[in-house]
C-alpha cells in the first residue's frame, strides 16, 4: 500500500485568468505538467490529479505520465469539493495526503520532501509549510482526518481543519517563496514568465 499520496487540484475554472491556466506555457511545458514534474521528483509515493473545467484538454496532456486522475463533477463548488473528490479516489489505508494547487509550479521537490520528513519525524497530523510567517502549500494531512474533511463547510474550506485541530498542526518554516506563488491573473503570470525566462 502506498503510504503518502499527492493530490493535485486542477479542476478550477480560471475565471480571473480568462483562459485555462493549467494549459498555459511554463518552463518548456505547461503549468500543470510543471507541477506534476515537481511532485514526481519528490518522495510522494503516488499522484492523483483532480480534473474539472478543461478536464479533457488536461487529461490529454497527462495521460502518459505516472499519475492517476479523477473528474470532479462538482468543480464549480470550489476547491474543497476537489479535495473531497480526490480523497474518494485514493486508497483508504494510506498514511497521509499532500495537497497541491495546480497553479503553483514554483514549489520545489525538496520543499515537498521537507514537509514529508517533518510529518515522519514529529507525528503531527497536519503539516503546513510557512514562508515569512505566511502559510502555503503543499499541505500535508494525516489520513485520520479523512472523515473530518468530508464534513467541512465549503465556505471555510480546509483552513477550518487546522483551526479545529490546532494542537496537531506543525508550521514548518521553509526557504521557498514558491509555496505562496499562484497565478490568478494573466498579468501576474506574464510577469513571472518574464522573470523566469
Amino acid at each position: 500500500m502506498s503510504q503518502i499520496w499527492a493530490i493535485i487540484l486542477a479542476a478550477g475554472e480560471s475565471k480571473r485568468m480568462g483562459t485555462p491556466k493549467m494549459l498555459l506555457p511554463f518552463k518548456g511545458s505547461t503549468m500543470i505538467e510543471t507541477v506534476i514534474s515537481n511532485v514526481l521528483g519528490s518522495n510522494a509515493d503516488r499522484i492523483l490529479v483532480v480534473l474539472g473545467s478543461s478536464g479533457n484538454e488536461i487529461e490529454g496532456l497527462i495521460r502518459t505520465k505516472s499519475v492517476n486522475y479523477c473528474y470532479n463533477e462538482n468543480y464549480k463548488d470550489g476547491m474543497l469539493s476537489s479535495v473531497k473528490c480526490g480523497l474518494r479516489n485514493i486508497p483508504v489505508g494510506l498514511r497521509a495526503v499532500l495537497i497541491f494547487q495546480g497553479d503553483q509550479p514554483l514549489i520545489t521537490s525538496s520543499t515537498s520532501d521537507s514537509v514529508i520528513d517533518a510529518y515522519n519525524a514529529t507525528g503531527k497530523g497536519i503539516v503546513i509549510p510557512v514562508y515569512h510567517n505566511r502559510r502555503g502549500h503543499p499541505l500535508l494531512i494525516d489520513n485520520k482526518y479523512r472523515d473530518e474533511i468530508e464534513k467541512l463547510n465549503p465556505a471555510v474550506g480546509l483552513r477550518s481543519l487546522s483551526y479545529k485541530f490546532s494542537k496537531d498542526v506543525l508550521e514548518l518554516a521553509v526557504n521557498d517563496p514558491g509555496i505562496l506563488r499562484d497565478f490568478d491573473t494573466y498579468s501576474v503570470y506574464k510577469k513571472a514568465i518574464n522573470q523566469i525566462s
